[in-house]
C-alpha cells in the first residue's frame, strides 16, 4: 500500500466518520424510538464498555493477562464505586499491579 492509497483511505474514513457523527442530531428530531428501545440501547452502551473493561482487564494479545491486572482493576473498580477521587482510583490500581508484580504474580 503506497502513500496516495493510505492517504485515500484515511480521507474516507474521516467523512464516514463525520457523516455518521453528523447524522445523529440530524436525525434525532425524525426518528422516534419507543421508550423500551431507548432504555436497551442505553442499556447496550453499559454492557459494551463492560465488555470491553473486561476483555482490556484479562487479556493480553491472545492469552490471559495474569492476575496482577484483574487486582489492579478491582481495587480501582472499589474505590471508584466508594466515589473516591480519581486520582487515587488510578494510583491504587497502578501500585497494586506493580507491587504484585514486583512479588512474583503474574
Amino acid at each position: 500500500m503506497d502513500g496516495v492509497e493510505l492517504l485515500v483511505g484515511t480521507v474516507v474514513l474521516a467523512l464516514g466518520t463525520f457523516a455518521f457523527r453528523f447524522a445523529g442530531p440530524v436525525l434525532r428530531s425524525r426518528v422516534k424510538l419507543s421508550p423500551r428501545a431507548e432504555r436497551l440501547m442505553a442499556l447496550a452502551a453499559v454492557v459494551l464498555l463492560a465488555a470491553l473493561v473486561a476483555v482490556s482487564t484479562l487479556t493480553e494479545g491472545h492469552g490471559f493477562a495474569g492476575f496482577a491486572r484483574p487486582a489492579g482493576v478491582l481495587v480501582a473498580g472499589v474505590l471508584a464505586w466508594r466515589k473516591a477521587p480519581f486520582v487515587l482510583v488510578v494510583l491504587a490500581a497502578a501500585a497494586t499491579t506493580a507491587l504484585l508484580r514486583l512479588a512474583g504474580v503474574p
